[in-house]
């Protein structure tokens, strides 16, 4: 290695503060180095020489596949070697790793197996994590675990933790204060700019457009981004079919195989142009020569795990700011040149900062997995950059248990040591165990494949035929006998395994055992079908796919909502349901409000979750559980359900008053609210015998809620809020109290006031009625608070126009001085 000449990167000036963090047993470093500063090519090759290296290897750790492969090539190719000599990597499907390898690079996945495997990593001196500012959940694992294993197993392994975009401060925190040593980057100026489409115009039309033009104008390749394999494809067409022989046009995604991304990225052989339709993969850790022109359309598949839903759900996003500075970079690598964004200047003010790390979004059943392995149920006892959310992490660990991963101790189990060996999610892991115990090995690896792509259609059972006779794309048929035969090897099965495309929807049933659902019955005309699953929830699928013909379906995947979308699902039969979920079905005694019946139900019932698979009715029903269920029904209902009288409703405003007259006294809050909140504790004990919505009607509300005061408080009630106010005239007059606490209501006759002087009160005189006085026809003549006020100002004007209207009533001329009557004449006259 001494005698190897190295590029001159920037980076190369960073390796005196590296060494001496590295020196002492244990060392810990962060790298920061923007783009273009040679960190992933050179470091690892400088570093090879330290004395604390001798006879051990380097592990570096790349976010994907395609660079991984790069990397090793190029660091191989200054070494004057081929990958798997000195340089060496290792992917899924892959490996160049050869006995003189001192430098292995790998997918960040694999660094997990191999500590799982062994945490002391024999024969290592030091492991770089390249590109940690992505944050994908296997590296923030990845790292944890090796600082783990550091710390109690191997305290001469050394760190790197390298970036070109990253918190320092935190990352140097998580390494135990690690010296944060800064390298500058070789970039040459990208003029950026802001190009948005028309309105309407769709993703691969307006790249494509954008290439073009791009061709058109400038020297060079150009590199495009998109956000998956569909729009690439898209765009591909139109370019194709737009430029002549001169530009070749090539796809590069993950999905693709090793040598059609190393195609996308090697210089053309016949020196023509290369236009470059990417994912993200393309985004860092990548020098694609010959790119001068960057076209972004700023947008991203991701996965973000639907807590409702149970599954990762690829949505469609912006990329944060960061992501499109390292796009951008990629046309400044090599000399000057252009990026164009497919949006506008003030969009780019609002995208996020930085992307939203993985654990933070994603499903954590595997990383919950491989910490039991590991021996580690609670995350915060690990170096995490970030905490799980405890809502998915508690998910996570639900999965587990219910699939045997982890015991009742939450420990895990020989059946979750042995999930954890297979490269797949823990459901489809154990899928794949428990259909090979049933002889179905095959069948469960082919349909674990065909998942694999996403894009399988609604009938699962379908797919998986064509992908094992070979009606399939090539490119997908590939990664998917290459998923089979991995999967079959590390099951120890025959990897010449038939399949039974019939059994298919048991074997999604093995993995998702909530997701088994049963159809509902449908009115006429209804456009979608209906499923119950067994988790409560509904699924949906289109009348005329042919799957909704089916009685029973194992769903596999669906999209997030309410109700949810079949996107894949196999049909089975209930005699395969029976026998495959025997252990979870239940025998219970079932109490509960039927919301279409608008009854309590007393059944017998048999049940798969929330599926009822037989129900009988039940002659004895529990008393005290039928009474909860009827209480459940009424919440359902609302309180507005209750029969609620005139009386019940003024004992509440009259409560109400109170409460709010008096705040300082303990009168209870009787609002709508919080008499619903606490059903439970006042109703319950009248509800015997009160089974259906129409039993209500036989409730005595008015003194059931009288009897939620003491008697003390209802001689209180009676005297502070009194129900009537005796009049002048001898009648005794209802009041009218008003739910908002405003001053009650006393409707009377004007007549029956005469010789009165002061407005009736309550509350101990401390609240005056409103005083509604009424004409003999008993209509609204006046509205006042203060009655001796009425009869000194506006009674000479209500005399004069109704005294004509009503002749036979009194109208005299001195109130205060007439006798109150509620008749029309007074007696004598």
């Amino acid at each position: 290695m001494t005698s190897v000449k190295l590029p001159d990167y920037p980076a190369l000036a960073a390796l005196p503060a590296l060494r001496e963090a590295l020196a002492m047993p244990g060392g810990r470093a962060v790298l920061a180095a923007p783009p273009g500063s040679g960190k992933t090519t050179v470091v690892p090759l400088a570093l090879l020489d330290e004395p604390w290296l001798t006879a051990k290897k380097i592990v570096m750790l790349e976010p994907r596949r395609v660079a991984a492969r790069a990397s090793a090539a190029r660091m191989a190719s200054l070494l004057g070697e081929k990958s798997g000599e000195t340089v060496g990597y290792q992917v899924r499907f892959e490996r160049k790793i050869g006995p003189a390898t001192r430098i292995e690079v790998i997918t960040e996945g694999l660094l997990t197996r191999r500590l799982q495997a062994d945490p002391e990593l024999p024969g290592v001196g030091l492991v770089i994590f390249d590109e940690f500012h992505e944050r994908s959940l296997d590296a923030d694992l990845a790292l944890a675990l090796t600082l783990d294993a550091a710390a109690s197993l191997n305290e001469a392994l050394r760190v790197l933790v390298m970036s070109a975009t990253l918190d320092t401060e935190r990352v140097s925190a998580l390494l135990g204060g690690a010296p944060i040593v800064t390298a500058s980057g070789r970039m040459f100026p990208v003029d950026v700019r802001f190009a948005p489409p028309r309105p309407g115009t769709s993703t691969d039309i307006a790249v494509a457009d954008a290439c073009a033009a791009a061709l058109a104008e400038r020297d060079g390749d150009v590199l495009a981004f998109l956000p998956g394999g569909r729009e690439i494809r898209g765009a591909q067409r139109i370019l194709e079919s737009r430029l002549g022989t001169g530009v070749v046009v090539h796809p590069l995604y993950g999905d693709l195989s090793s040598a059609e991304q190393d195609l996308a990225l090697a210089p053309n052989r016949d020196g023509r142009r290369k236009v470059i339709l990417a994912t993200n993969i393309a985004q860092t850790s990548l020098t694609v020569e010959g790119v001068t022109t960057v076209v972004d359309a700023g947008l991203a598949r991701v996965a973000r795990f639907d807590l409702g839903a149970g599954a990762n759900a690829l949505e469609l996003q912006r990329i944060s700011r960061a992501s499109a500075e390292q796009r951008a970079g990629r046309a400044g690598r090599l000399g000057p040149g252009t990026a164009v964004r497919l949006w506008s200047r003030d969009q780019h003010g609002q995208l996020p900062a930085h992307d939203t790390p993985d654990i933070l979004a994603v499903d954590l059943s595997r990383l919950a997995l491989e910490l039991a392995v590991w021996g580690v149920s609670d995350p915060t006892t690990l170096a995490l950059m970030d905490q799980p959310p405890a809502a998915s992490w508690s998910q996570a660990r639900e999965v587990l248990a219910a699939i045997g991963a982890v015991g009742t101790d939450g420990r895990i189990t020989a059946h979750g040591k042995a999930l954890a060996r297979l490269p797949a999610t823990p459901r489809i892991a154990h899928m794949l165990m428990v259909a090979k115990a049933a002889g179905l090995a095959g069948t469960a690896a082919w349909t674990a494949a065909v998942l694999d792509e996403r894009d399988s259609g609604a009938d699962l059972a379908q797919a998986v035929r064509n992908a094992h006779s070979g009606k399939a794309d090539a490119g997908a048929l590939r990664r998917m006998r290459e998923t089979v035969r991995q999967l079959l090897r590390l099951v120890d099965a025959d990897e010449r395994a038939t399949i039974d495309a019939d059994a298919i929807g048991r074997i999604v049933a093995m993995a998702y055992p909530e997701r088994l659902a049963r159809r509902r019955a449908e009115t006429r005309g209804a456009r979608d079908v209906g499923y119950l699953c067994a988790d409560g929830g509904e699924a949906r699928i289109p009348e005329r796919d042919v799957l909704a013909a089916s009685e029973w379906l194992a769903i596999a995947h669906w999209e997030p909502g309410n109700p949810r979308r079949i996107r894949a699902a196999a049909a089975l039969s209930e005699r395969e349901v029976l026998v495959d979920q025997a252990a979870r079905i239940v025998n219970l005694a079932d109490v509960a409000w039927n919301e279409q019946q608008r009854a309590v139900l007393a059944e017998r019932q048999t049940r798969l979750g929330a599926i009822v698979l037989e129900r009988k009715p039940m002659n004895q029903p529990d008393g005290e559980r039928q009474r909860a269920a009827m209480i459940e029904g009424i919440r359902s209902l609302g309180i507005a359900a209750l029969p609620w009288s005139e009386g019940a409703r003024q004992w509440q405003a009259r409560v109400a008053s109170l409460r709010a007259w008096r705040g300082s006294e303990d009168w209870p809050d009787v609002s709508d609210e919080a008499l619903a909140e606490s059903l439970t504790e006042w109703l319950t004990p009248y509800l015997s015998g009160i089974t259906r919505r129409e039993h209500l009607a036989r409730l005595d509300l008015a003194g059931i809620l009288n009897g939620r005061l003491d008697y003390p408080q209802q001689q209180r009630l009676s005297r502070l809020a009194p129900t009537h106010v005796d009049v002048p005239s001898g009648s005794r007059v209802a009041l009218e109290y008003l739910a908002d606490a405003a001053p009650p209501v006393l409707a009377v006759k004007l007549q029956e006031l005469f010789g009165a002087t002061q407005t009736p009160t309550v509350n101990e005189g401390r609240m005056a009625v409103s005083l509604h006085l009424l004409s003999p026809g008993r209509r609204p003549i006046q509205v006042t608070r203060d009655l001796a006020g009425f009869w000194a100002r506006t009674y000479e004007e209500v005399r004069k126009e109704l005294k004509g209207r009503y002749p036979r009533h009194p109208w005299p001329d001195d109130p205060l001085a007439a006798a109150p009557t509620a008749r029309a004449k007074p007696r004598g006259t």
